[in-house]
């Protein structure tokens, strides 16, 4: 059985952006340009996903997930729990009912 920790609903995920440059970044000893080039993408977008301006799209979890080895999924897990919670904050459902299957 896996152990999973909760977290409270009011709590914003953290962008997966902001634990690539506060801390597997750094834990590498690289540069964050070296590190670009090392994904192969521009410098410009690395800092993008890192400052949370940009989010970490299937492609960039899989590129991200070779280079360090830890698979796309973590990637795609944190930004879709990131972009959920955004998003149930931002959507008006008001006015949308909930219907069940006959």
């Amino acid at each position: 059985m896996v152990a999973r920790s909760t977290r409270h609903a009011s709590f914003k995920p953290t962008h997966p952006g902001e634990l690539l440059g506060s801390v597997i970044i750094p834990a590498t000893g690289r540069s964050k340009t070296e590190i670009a080039q090392l994904l192969r993408v521009s410098r410009q977008t690395l800092y993008d996903i890192i400052a949370g301006r940009q989010a970490v799209t299937p492609t960039m979890a899989v590129r991200l997930g070779k280079l360090f080895g830890n698979g796309a999924m973590l990637w795609v897990r944190m930004q879709s729990a990131h972009d959920v919670w955004l998003a149930e904050r931002d959507v008006d459902i008001s006015e949308i009912p909930t219907v069940k299957a006959a």
